[in-house]
């Protein structure tokens, strides 16, 4: 069978009232399949499946291990169980609790994410607190499309203004529009049907509609996507063509053209991925036993403090994982020296994005219970501090973070850095990007600095440049003679140029004078960042 689109509905106080109002304005046949994630209590029968189905004439199913999903069908959760989808067939497991709550919806919601893709689509209904937006953003970064319950509808808003907050809510209606909403998306060509190829491209005809698209988004923000991976950038462009029931790349761009703030919107959606605190835990056991030891050693004050840059830092999870592990490492080693004067002299960290909205979210610091769901009780207790939105990072260690905007593939990279954490960009990024943002990051790099990668990048033609520390975590150490990369950092300019400026045949001579120029300064004296103005 193929892939067909499977809807997520999660809900809790006022939901059950909201879901029925939904289903009455639901077609029988609308080619997806279902699943209510309910909050239950754990201690009683549910009936929810017979009071469903006196609403609707769609068929109603009390989920039980091993069920197998089919479209035109409604499933509900059992009492007392967590909840998964792994290949069309749905997956019970004991109740779980994180430090007394339980999350099912985040949990549902992100195995539907990992196993429907843009297929998946995830609905929050009436509720309190916020389990859903964590998984809503991981549907969003699928590929997937989410809704959210207005506030007018809402007996309780706070679960659907959660999810709105955070960012990652493409529709706020009430269930009568959701379902019609859906009855719509139901009916287009990229949902109804499904190419052989997944990965399929837009097509030849279309280049020259996909490279003017590029051409206005750089002109919009900065940003030139022509050579990012190809691929993810055609499925985020299909999402944002789905929400507007448009069919036709020059559809879109007609529209864009008419709507310029849809550029915003394409650009944020572009940029969106998966994040999250200690995500892989092993890598980061992995830089307390081979790079930690090596910075920290015999380092005297005149060494400086250790400094990091993280870029494509998002919303601040991996750049705040990193300063905690390192601050437990330091405390081992110097157990009473206070935490204000380890973080003051000990520690720099930089963390860059091209999102001004994801590094708001970062210098904030403030994230929701099911954001820090993977944090330990000793962790949040110690670096947290509780608050009515969630948990915020203490004033001290977002103090010892520096969060710019920065294009990495356009603009200087930090200088004298011990260790660089770029882990699940590259992949992003297509060969003439890497070629660019390699060296760049070589060039950061002390004499003996660590680099890190996300697990399925790698340093592709610049490996002899770098020793392999740990192979399966990617962490590699700048070989100390290894001759410095040529860097391509300087001069560039992604902005529209006019065909009726005239290029002087004396310019690449003098841009490489004036790079090796800087190249000299830097190397002698260290400067941080550097800015020429010819």
């Amino acid at each position: 069978m193929e892939p067909f689109p499977v809807v997520g509905i999660g809900a809790s106080a006022g939901g059950l009232e909201a879901f029925s109002e939904f289903l009455r304005h639901l077609p029988e046949r609308s080619g997806m399949a279902f699943v209510l994630v309910q909050h239950l209590d754990p201690t009683h029968i549910s009936v929810l499946r017979e009071i469903l189905s006196r609403t609707t004439r769609i068929p109603v199913e009390e989920v039980t291990d091993g069920v197998i999903v089919e479209p035109n069908r409604i499933y509900v959760i059992s009492p007392n169980t967590s909840m998964a989808i792994e290949g069309q067939v749905l997956r019970l497991a004991a109740r779980s609790l994180v430090r007394g709550q339980h999350m099912p919806i985040d949990s549902f919601f992100q195995s539907l994410a990992n196993d429907r893709g843009d297929r998946a689509i995830g609905v929050i209904l009436s509720g309190t607190a916020s389990d859903g937006t964590e998984g809503c953003m991981a549907i969003k970064a699928a590929g997937g499309i989410t809704f959210a319950q207005d506030q007018e509808s809402a007996k309780y808003s706070g679960m659907p203004q959660s999810a709105i907050n955070a960012g990652c809510i493409d529709f706020v209606m009430s269930p009568k529009g959701i379902a019609e909403k859906l009855s719509q998306i139901s009916k287009h060509p990229y949902i109804a049907s499904v190419a052989a190829d997944k990965e399929e491209s837009l097509g030849v005809t279309q280049r020259s509609s996909l490279d003017e698209l590029f051409s206005l988004v750089r002109e919009a923000t900065g940003v030139d996507f022509t050579h990012y991976k190809q691929t993810t950038l055609q499925r985020r462009i299909k999402r944002r063509m789905v929400l507007h029931k448009l069919e036709k790349l020059d559809d879109y761009l007609s529209y864009i053209k008419g709507t310029p703030s849809e550029l915003g919107e394409l650009y944020k959606d572009i940029l969106i991925h998966v994040t999250g605190f200690f995500r892989d835990a092993e890598a980061y056991g992995a830089l307390r036993q081979h790079v930690f030891p090596n910075l920290l050693r015999d380092r005297k004050p005149e060494d400086g403090p250790v400094r990091v840059w993280v870029p494509g830092c998002s919303t601040g999870e991996e750049v705040y994982s990193i300063c905690i592990i390192l601050l437990e490492y330091i405390w081992e080693q110097a157990s009473n020296m206070p935490i204000s004067s380890v973080a003051a002299k000990e520690i720099q960290v930089f963390a860059t994005d091209v999102s001004d909205a994801s590094l708001d979210r970062a210098r904030i610091g403030l994230y929701t219970e099911g954001v820090v769901s993977g944090v330990s009780a000793e962790r949040l207790k110690r670096f947290f501090v509780r608050t009515d939105g969630g948990y915020q990072i203490i004033k001290t260690i977002r103090e010892m973070c520096i969060f710019a905007k920065q294009n990495l593939a356009k603009a200087p990279p930090f200088s004298n850095l011990d260790l660089i954490s770029c882990r699940n960009l590259l992949i992003y990024l297509g060969p003439v990007l890497q070629q660019r943002v390699i060296p760049a990051m070589h060039y950061g790099l002390k004499p003996t600095g660590f680099l890190m990668l996300g697990g399925s990048e790698s340093l592709g033609a610049f490996s002899d440049h770098f020793t392999l520390i740990d192979k399966k975590h990617k962490i590699y150490q700048k070989k100390k003679t290894a001759a410095r990369l040529l860097t391509c950092f300087t001069g560039l300019d992604y902005t529209q140029r006019k065909s009726e400026e005239p290029s002087s045949s004396k310019l690449p001579e003098t841009v490489l004078t004036v790079e090796k120029e800087i190249e000299r300064l830097l190397v002698n004296r260290y400067v941080p960042a550097s800015v020429v103005v010819n």
